[in-house]
């Protein structure tokens, strides 16, 4: 079987290194293993989008060298997609319709965790209601690349996730699952914030008949107040000019220890020693890890801190 993957950003925004450091990792290790290396944009919540943010986000990963196979996947675009899986989830008993808000959640129970409350007590018809999921009784084992093993139960810890919201836009959960299908995704490297959200796409590829790919989540940069770095966090835009900086970067958060010649690299060549080079277990086990724009002499991105 052929090694697939991804990287899956979302247009909220341009890269910055948090964003570069998932792209590179899951580049390196699709390269690494002769597999494809497919590129999606999670477009799926327009609220939050920047305009010209798609354009930007693709524009930035040509500048630092990465080639991307097939055509560029649009979430906005896959709606129908979406509502197939929701109405085989119906049609198997294993999503409802719910029309509880959090703070009505929070009232029954004391914790944001659903109750289960639209499953005993259907919403009337006219109702513009959320989609959840069912969870099944039961642990869910992930045994993640670099995060280890992980014991789930998602009926204690998450209860029945929604699936489409009530505004009518599709979950993450329900998106993601159904594209790593379509596109035959075999394996997922990406940040550690997402490592607690994989057991709802995993119970979700068992309702739907998905084969489940392989997990490797990267630690994530952290600000020094153990903050993720994104775009929340103000993280500054990855400088599209000069590359090289930030490559050597996000090798060296990775662990990969590139050599000092190599600063004076193109990107091309620096990805290419990259995928040559390419050692997953020498990636930190841990979660997150601090990093700041301004570390060593390397300035990497288009605003201060550098």
């Amino acid at each position: 079987m052929r090694y697939i993957g991804r990287f899956a950003p979302s247009p909220t925004g341009p890269l910055h290194f948090g964003s570069l450091l998932a792209a590179l990792a899951s580049y390196a290790d699709a390269r690494a293993h002769q597999g494809l290396w497919h590129v999606r944009i999670e477009d799926l919540d327009p609220p939050r989008e920047q305009p010209g943010a798609s354009a930007l986000i693709l524009s930035t990963l040509e500048a630092f060298g990465f080639d991307w196979d097939g055509d560029v996947l649009y979430q906005s675009q896959r709606s129908a997609l979406y509502r197939h899986a929701i109405d085989q989830l119906e049609q198997n008993q294993q999503a409802y319709r719910c029309g509880c808000s959090r703070k009505q959640i929070f009232n029954r129970s004391g914790t944001n965790r659903y109750d289960g409350h639209c499953l005993a007590q259907h919403p009337p018809a006219t109702m513009a209601c959320a989609m959840r999921t069912r969870c099944e009784v039961g642990a869910i084992e992930l045994l993640d690349a670099i995060q280890g093993e992980h014991p789930y139960n998602l009926t204690k810890d998450h209860g029945d996730f929604v699936i489409r919201r009530r505004d009518g836009l599709f979950a993450y959960q329900l998106a993601v699952a159904v594209d790593d299908a379509a596109q035959a995704i075999t394996h997922v490297v990406r940040g550690s914030d997402l490592l607690d959200e994989t057991p709802c796409q995993i119970q979700l590829q068992r309702y739907l008949g998905y084969t489940r790919p392989a997990y490797a989540h990267i630690p994530v940069a952290t600000t020094a107040s153990g903050q993720k770095l994104s775009k929340q966090s103000h993280a500054p835009a990855l400088d599209a000019t000069n590359p090289v900086p930030a490559l050597i970067a996000a090798l060296e958060f990775l662990g990969q220890r590139p050599a000092t010649g190599l600063r004076d690299a193109s990107s091309a060549e620096l990805l290419r020693w990259a995928v040559e080079h390419w050692n997953m277990d020498a990636i930190p086990k841990t979660r997150g890890l601090p990093w700041s724009a301004g570390e060593g002499d390397l300035c990497i991105c288009t605003a201060p801190p550098c």
